[in-house]
């Protein structure tokens, strides 16, 4: 039999989706692209916003129409924060939360044997453990995700994740050392530390994130560490210190920002203020040499005026991150910020998203100049007629030409050009 994956989402989810693939080849099945008719179809749902829940609505009405004999499965983020609207979805033959990955393979096993429609929904408790089974591959990656934590008790105003993932859990240290030894085993040699609210590893268990890390560059195939969100204010001088000490560690940061405003700030309940943030980030590259910094901002956030905005834009100026990743507010039922007054209208948002990402682009471009003439390695991933692309420790994307198949391997580059995205080098 043949099984199907729809993954909406985060690096967790698309993890997730990773660890279900590997438990239902155990099973006997075959995974496929979606452009093939599967006998099972997985969507991997994602909830952040409500575009996620009708994208994967419209997927599951999509394969349901196209492949009316096949199992249909919704499961992941949205069926766990909103069960009752997921139950009613009758296109899906089993409809299952995000609180137990490994069961799925299961519950379709027992559809295919009475044919009942199965809808198991688990809650989330404050006593649940980290259940994620490990993986062994990450499809045709040359770098593998690896999840180690799983939950968030930050109540954003904005964000439905607490509901969907439950309190913080963290994977354990020999489980972690045991993953990267198997994924070394099988090839990679760059590995991303993901989770819900990765900077909250540990608190569980009595470890930390530099545990993780050092957990990982114990596997002596793994040639690089990189991070995956964090969370600005868990980010300790002691932290940084120990990060810098690993020389497998990638120096590029993806700091969640949100918002450049301090009175959205509040709104939004971060847990820090601009000036804060402006600090870590002079920390960052004071202890780093040759670090980027990289971030997710919103505009649109209810109540923020143009003055907000203006702050907001400022500041993302003031950063110069490597590379932003800008979205508009989107209003989530269920989240405090969903009843806040002062609803800014969607072609105002559209507006400022616009402006915000000429600015992120301008930030981009600047800093991929201050790569020109350094020599770094590079990961090489992807090629198309003998252009080879990859990533450097700090996350610059670069192209060479080369006649020489260059993917899954890491090179010596000079880089040569700022491009638009990314750099232009020359094998050293």
């Amino acid at each position: 039999m043949t099984v199907s994956f729809y993954t909406l989402g985060c690096k967790v989810n698309q993890y997730e989706t990773q660890c279900m693939a590997e438990l239902f080849e155990r099973a006997g099945y075959t995974v496929v692209g979606n452009e093939i008719p599967a006998d099972v179809f997985v969507i991997n749902s994602c909830t952040v916003t409500a575009e996620s829940d009708r994208k994967s609505r419209q997927m599951l009405r999509r394969f349901r129409k196209k492949n009316p004999s096949a199992v249909t499965v919704l499961t992941g983020c949205m069926p766990q924060a909103f069960s009752r609207e997921s139950a009613a979805l009758l296109e899906a033959d089993v409809v299952a939360g995000n609180t137990s990955p490994a069961d799925i393979p299961n519950l379709v096993a027992r559809f295919l044997s009475n044919g009942e429609r199965i809808v198991e929904v688990g809650e989330h408790t404050r006593d649940e453990k980290f259940n994620t089974p490990n993986i062994t591959s990450f499809g045709e990656h040359t770098r593998a995700f690896m999840k180690i934590e799983d939950g968030c008790d930050r109540y954003c105003t904005y964000c439905i994740i607490p509901t969907a993932r439950g309190a913080i859990r963290s994977k354990s240290i020999e489980s972690i050392r045991q993953e990267a030894r198997t994924l070394a085993d099988n090839g990679f040699c760059e590995v991303v530390l993901v989770g819900i609210n990765l900077t909250s590893f540990g608190r569980d268990t009595g470890h930390t994130l530099c545990d993780a890390v050092d957990a990982v560059a114990a596997a002596e195939g793994i040639k690089r560490i990189r991070l995956g969100s964090l969370e600005p204010d868990h980010m300790s001088d002691e932290m940084l210190k120990r990060l810098s000490l690993e020389k497998k560690f990638c120096p590029q940061f993806h700091l969640s920002l949100q918002s450049g405003c301090d009175k959205t700030l509040k709104r939004m309940n971060r847990h820090y203020d601009s000036a804060f943030y402006m600090d870590l980030v002079n920390r960052i590259r004071n202890t780093f040499k040759n670090s980027s910094i990289t971030t997710d901002v919103m505009v649109g956030f209810a109540g923020e005026d143009e003055t907000e905005f203006a702050e907001n834009l400022e500041f993302v100026k003031k950063v110069g991150f490597a590379k932003t990743h800008v979205f508009a507010y989107s209003r989530r039922a269920g989240t405090v910020a969903h009843a806040l007054p002062c609803q800014v209208p969607n072609a105002e948002k559209e507006k400022r998203s616009r402006e915000m990402i000429k600015a992120a682009s301008l930030c981009e471009q600047e800093f991929l100049k201050t790569q020109i003439s350094l020599e770094t390695n590079v990961l090489f991933e992807t090629a198309h007629n003998n252009i080879y692309s990859g990533y450097t420790e700090n996350y610059t994307c670069v192209k060479v030409e080369s006649d020489t198949n260059l993917c899954g391997k890491i090179a010596k580059v000079k880089l040569t050009v700022a491009s638009d995205g990314y750099c232009i080098g020359e094998l050293v």
